[in-house]
């Protein structure tokens, strides 16, 4: 949850909206998902350990999804295991840094209006429940 809640930190402050644990069309689910302000979605997979990142082989299908895909680590795991071509951010829970920027592979369209339908539509039913279970309406200014 550090390496989340940091990487997290970074996004909101480039100005990116986040929602974690998204569900996908492939059934996979993202650790993160991004929209820019420019509309360029970025799916950010997190790994807290060599073991995590080695048995882990679904990564590549994110590409699917995405305009750029990123690892988000911590000091603890080495840096050089990761692809080089994928984004890289370093978070310590308390913010992250940007290790290395992942190259573009810009969606199709169809793609981007599906993945930006479902992020919609999902951030929509998590703000309801949220409102529900603390009983009163957010206002933009809670944002």
């Amino acid at each position: 949850m550090l390496v989340r809640r940091g990487t997290q930190i970074l996004l909101h402050e480039m100005r990116h909206a986040v929602l974690p644990e998204l569900s996908l069309s492939s059934g996979r689910r993202a650790d993160l998902i991004t929209i820019s302000e420019k509309g360029e979605i970025w799916i950010i997979e997190i790994k807290t350990s060599i073991e995590d990142f080695r048995v882990d082989r679904k990564w590549p299908d994110y590409r699917l999804h995405c305009d750029r895909l990123f690892f988000a680590t911590h000091k603890d795991v080495p840096l050089e295991i990761f692809p080089e071509d994928c984004g890289l951010f370093l978070s310590d829970g308390y913010g992250a840094h940007m290790i290395r920027e992942a190259p573009e592979h810009r969606l199709a369209p169809t793609t981007r209006k599906s993945v930006t339908l479902n992020f919609s539509r999902a951030a929509a039913q998590r703000l309801l429940m949220a409102e529900w279970s603390n009983g009163k309406p957010f206002e933009i200014d809670d944002i």
